[in-house]
């Protein structure tokens, strides 16, 4: 895995092995290519502790996290704050809420993590990560990307969506439509030579629109 010290000038991309890191967070120190081992991990930033979006963000997670849990995932968040910071955010909230943030989160008060993985955005701000969430695989490659504005909050139902979609998608061999959610069909992949077309052609166990877009059920 990369580095820190050797990271690359781009930000990390689809496809990328995930840049490694050793880090301090509410859980302990960790060092992210040992983090999650055989599972899939949703590694996400947040602009500030004791802000009121990323509140109600933090909160959406850890109020569903047993759905991450079963989706074989782990959480691990991100800000430029201090541990102290963090520590008595997560006491906050739960005091004031019931919401307890039971999955790590990085206090990445040097900002190495955030510029590693393109969290910081000049033109957004040079102080603050942006909203990103990295979508990765038990074998650590980055599977999706998402970026949000500091002023715009994430949507946790696309974000669940989207990592079944992977997993479906990873497990089958299939590929997903438009608005693809569980229990709708599936795309089977296009044929790549005259021959799988000829057969694709005379299939009659999938929904056909023709030779190169064709669904079927799981």
């Amino acid at each position: 895995m990369e580095t820190i010290e050797n990271q690359q000038t781009i930000m990390p991309r689809i496809g990328d092995i995930a840049p490694d890191f050793e880090a301090v967070t509410t859980k302990g120190k960790i060092k992210f290519s040992e983090f999650a081992k055989d599972k899939w991990t949703i590694l996400f930033s947040h602009p500030a502790d004791f802000t009121p979006v990323c509140t109600t963000e933090m909160s959406g997670f850890a109020e569903r996290k047993s759905e991450f849990d079963a989706f074989n995932t782990e959480l691990i968040g991100l800000s430029i704050d201090s541990i102290h910071s963090h520590l008595a955010w997560v006491n906050n909230v739960h005091e004031k809420t019931g919401v307890y943030f039971d999955f790590p989160i990085i206090a990445d008060i040097d900002m190495k993590v955030s510029k590693l993985y393109g969290m910081l955005q000049p033109n957004e701000s040079e102080t603050a990560a942006v909203r990103a969430v990295f979508f990765i695989d038990p074998t650590k490659k980055i599977r999706l990307v998402m970026y949000y504005p500091l002023n715009v909050g994430r949507n946790m139902d696309e974000i669940l969506r989207a990592l079944e979609a992977l997993q479906v998608s990873d497990e089958n061999g299939v590929a997903m439509p438009l608005n693809w959610k569980k229990g709708d069909k599936v795309i089977v992949p296009p044929p790549k030579n005259l021959d799988e077309m000829k057969e694709r052609l005379n299939d009659n166990t999938c929904e056909r629109t023709d030779f190169y877009l064709c669904k079927r059920e799981l």
